[in-house]
């Protein structure tokens, strides 16, 4: 199985390095990073940069998409070159994927249309102006289009993609490998439980 992972600038490095991690550890899978060009990518803190190994145009088909999101989603939903590759990857892949606010880059690819999505919370209700039906889950799958929340949430769906690549058993052993357990030291990870005034210092740090 073949998975490719676009990176754009200003995308946030754990909506890709989460899904990576968690499937480039499962046997006969394959994880791809790619862009329009081959080449460094500079994440959303200017900090960090993942090489994309192979553009566009060398990987048309694959198995899996996986659009992180980040505050270049914005840019990212302008990009024809990214678009028009989504696009064409869709007709092919066994699913297509996002983290994040990566799901409103395919809203604008128009592959959300009457279809239940998610995001980050704070960009939830937005999904809506494209035709989705914003849902405020962990992992949502329609069909091969499967959404995952914030951030973190990648994981998640990476999790849940590999059991129904590989089974259960598959994505289990790589949960312990990776020894995702969760255990947040606070109980703040979604608006619903954060203590009041949290929500609005979390704007803060990703507007």
């Amino acid at each position: 199985m073949h998975v490719a992972i676009p990176l754009y600038h200003r995308f946030t490095a754990l909506d890709a390095v989460g899904p990576y991690t968690v499937l480039a550890f499962a046997p006969g899978v394959t994880v791809t990073f790619v862009a329009g060009e081959v080449g460094p990518v500079t994440d959303d803190q200017g900090t960090l940069s993942i090489a994309a190994t192979a553009s566009y145009a060398d990987l048309p088909r694959p198995d899996v998409v996986i659009v992180p999101g980040g505050p270049g989603t914005l840019e990212a939903m302008s990009d024809a070159a990214l678009l028009g590759w989504l696009r064409e990857a869709h007709e092919h892949t066994r699913w297509t994927a996002s983290v994040c606010s990566g799901s409103y880059v395919l809203a604008a690819a128009g592959l959300l249309k009457d279809l239940r999505a998610t995001t980050h919370w704070a960009a939830l209700d937005g999904l809506k102006e494209f035709g989705a039906e914003p849902v405020s889950e962990r992992v949502v799958t329609q069909g091969k289009i499967v959404t995952a929340a914030g951030v973190s949430a990648g994981i998640d769906m990476a999790l849940t993609l590999l059991a129904q690549a590989d089974g259960v058993e598959t994505a289990q052993a790589v949960q312990l490998a990776i020894e995702y357990d969760p255990q947040p030291p606070f109980d703040a990870g979604s608006p619903a439980k954060a203590p009041e005034g949290t929500a609005e210092r979390a704007l803060s740090l990703i507007s």
